[in-house]
């Protein structure tokens, strides 16, 4: 089990890689699309690049998560459960734990919200 230091390390690095951000405001969740389906998500990130400045993942429809953000390397699994995105990841050797997330989409802009949709979200790129 890591310690407390290195849970709080490795969420700033999570915070300053860009995997999770502040809570959106009401007018940009307005203009996302929520996906529930796995079929939709999977044509959405298939053979592409999932990124934002200094991180570039790929979610294979195998249920594999691989890239790198910010020199470190980004590894995990996900399967879909119950119309959320749920994931293992690591960023390097640190564990960054479970979590089922909310997906949107609005155009090639993809967002990941923690906690079932309650939480921090990340907004990447498809390309």
């Amino acid at each position: 089990m890591p310690s407390t230091k290195t849970r709080a390390l490795a969420a700033a690095a999570m915070v300053a890689a860009g995997l999770t951000l502040s809570h959106g405001t009401p007018a940009e969740a307005s203009n996302m699309r929520v996906v529930t389906d796995r079929s939709e998500f999977v044509n959405l990130v298939n053979g592409r690049a999932l990124t934002r400045f200094g991180i570039s993942l790929q979610v294979s429809p195998e249920g594999q998560i691989v890239g790198r953000a910010f020199g470190r390397q980004v590894t995990g699994a996900w399967r879909w459960q119950q119309g959320y995105f749920c994931r293992d990841l690591y960023f390097g050797s640190d564990d960054l734990g479970f979590n089922c997330q909310m997906v949107t989409v609005n155009g090639s802009t993809i967002r990941f919200i923690a906690d079932e949709g309650q939480g921090e979200h990340a907004d990447f790129r498809l390309r």
